[in-house]
């Protein structure tokens, strides 16, 4: 396998952390979203990936973009540990909050939003970085009563055991720790991450542990 990453992509984060999980061995390949403009916008890059995003996975011939399409891949081709486990309603809960963390908290806060923020709309550094704490504390808000409420959640978002909510989750509480959101309102949130970095799947998946890390 091949995977086109960037160190810092949350998207990528969340693919790294799936394949860890199910001991799959890949070529790290990088694609810097900052240099010389955004080696994802080169020609030879968007004959993989038209979107000119992370992650691209090469398995077997397939070329496969999007993050939850390529780990969904992953559980369907390896599906030991499985990363979608339990009944019908279960494996809904468990997409319900990789989704909530995929398309409804990140896509406010890629680096695309933070750029336009700042080159076009014309924000500083405070208002753009006021517009990813306030975005993230809303949907931490909201995960946060999810999780409680639900009863689901032990030392991951769905009991004992890493799913692809968890490889979702990691990512974006990294990415709050990292603009210094004040998570202290999240004890539960917090526990799971905290249990994730006890776990190599996990900590190998970091940003500063990846071979293009600045």
């Amino acid at each position: 396998m091949k995977l086109y990453s960037y160190f810092r992509s949350s998207a990528a984060y969340r693919v790294r952390i799936a394949l860890n999980l199910k001991k799959l061995p890949y070529d790290y390949l990088p694609v810097h979203l900052l240099r010389n403009g955004g080696e994802q916008l080169a020609a030879a890059y968007r004959e993989l990936n038209h979107d000119a995003v992370v992650p691209t996975l090469i398995d077997d011939g397939h070329v496969l973009q999007q993050s939850l399409a390529i780990i969904e891949y992953l559980d369907e081709t390896h599906p030991q540990p499985s990363l979608l486990p339990g009944s019908p309603s279960d494996r809904a809960y468990i997409r319900g909050i990789a989704l909530q963390l995929a398309c409804e908290i990140h896509p406010l806060n890629n680096l695309r939003v933070l750029k336009y923020l700042k080159h076009t709309v014309g924000a500083n550094d405070d208002v753009k970085n006021a517009w990813y704490q306030h975005w993230i504390r809303s949907g931490f808000n909201a995960l946060e009563e999810h999780l409680v409420a639900s009863r689901r959640s032990g030392a991951f978002c769905f009991g004992d055991t890493p799913t692809v909510a968890d490889a979702c989750l990691i990512p974006q509480v990294f990415n709050a720790n990292r603009f210094n959101v004040d998570m202290s309102g999240y004890p539960t949130i917090r526990g799971i991450y905290d249990e994730a970095q006890k776990l190599s799947a996990f900590a190998d998946a970091a940003p500063d542990a990846q071979p293009d890390a600045e």
